[in-house]
């Protein structure tokens, strides 16, 4: 059986009850809600007139309504959750100048999808490397455009790159992180309008086929509850294991005195935004550590 041909049988297998539709509908009507009470895009004064309350509370301690609303769209990807978190969300309230510098990047016509996600987010306390939240935060703010999927983890593209398209290892080789993930949605992208069935779908729709029909390694389910339920776990990949190690070594050089704040922050940034020199950087901060 050819790929094409065993695409299309799962394809018209996929969700034939259209449980999995009425989620994404209702996404979409989160989606909508989200873009009418912040209208970034429309209008950029919104951004500058944006209150910190509607990122985080404090005096209780809440979640803001615009996090609220980026989080439950993304309710039926169910592998998104990952990237965000009350730390995060405070910060981005007590650095609210850059982000709302961000927020700029994010809904700027003029920037491609690459330039958005390798813009300075790592500013906020607590993005993370892999920049999960930002990219969340760039597809709420785009959702209607053709070229966006809610995939958030450029490991996840790239497993479901290969397993429906024939594409050359090394490809992405020499990409930033906002590089790379712009290639592979273009690939996925592309793949779905190719399919005559697909074409037709809404890009959450087309993503959640994607998880429910080839599931990355580490969001395969893990074991079941006592109840026989399905029980989802998570299993670390090499790519995490090595950012530790390089964190952990950044720390090392920085409690030595070896590398300040900011060049703590300029190597940081260098490891997530410049893969293939990953191994090199290591080794040159390696070498500064036995000095």
């Amino acid at each position: 059986m050819s790929r094409a041909t065993s695409i299309t049988e799962k394809v018209n297998s996929f969700d034939k009850v259209g449980v999995i539709k009425h989620e994404v509908d209702s996404a979409l009507a989160f989606l909508k809600a989200l873009r009418q009470k912040f209208p970034f895009a429309e209008n950029l004064r919104e951004i500058e007139w944006l209150d910190p309350d509607k990122l985080y509370k404090i005096n209780p301690d809440a979640v803001g309504e615009f996090f609220q609303l980026v989080e439950g769209s993304l309710k039926p990807i169910k592998y998104s959750n990952a990237g965000g978190g009350s730390n995060v969300y405070r910060n981005a309230r007590l650095q609210i100048k850059d982000f709302k510098n961000l927020l700029r990047t994010a809904v700027d016509d003029r920037k491609s999808l690459a330039q958005k996600i390798d813009a300075p987010w790592e500013r906020i306390g607590g993005i993370g490397q892999d920049k999960i939240l930002p990219k969340k935060i760039i597809y709420c703010l785009n959702f209607e455009r053709a070229i966006i999927l809610p995939i958030f983890s450029n490991q996840h593209l790239r497993h479901f790159v290969t397993r429906i398209i024939d594409v050359s290892s090394g490809q992405t080789k020499y990409l930033s992180l906002g590089q790379e993930y712009e290639y592979y949605i273009s690939e996925l992208v592309k793949a779905k309008n190719s399919t005559p069935i697909m074409k037709g779908w809404d890009n959450m729709y087309f993503a959640s086929f994607l998880y429910n029909t080839y599931p990355p390694p580490d969001s395969e389910p893990t074991g079941a509850t006592a109840s026989g339920e399905r029980r989802i776990g998570y299993v670390v990949t090499n790519e995490q294991l090595d950012l530790q190690g390089f964190m952990k070594l950044l720390g090392e050089l920085q409690k030595q005195g070896k590398i300040n704040g900011e060049q703590f922050r300029e190597n940081r940034a260098l490891w997530t935004k410049h893969a293939s020199e990953r191994e090199g950087l290591t080794q040159r901060l390696k070498i500064l550590l036995k000095v």
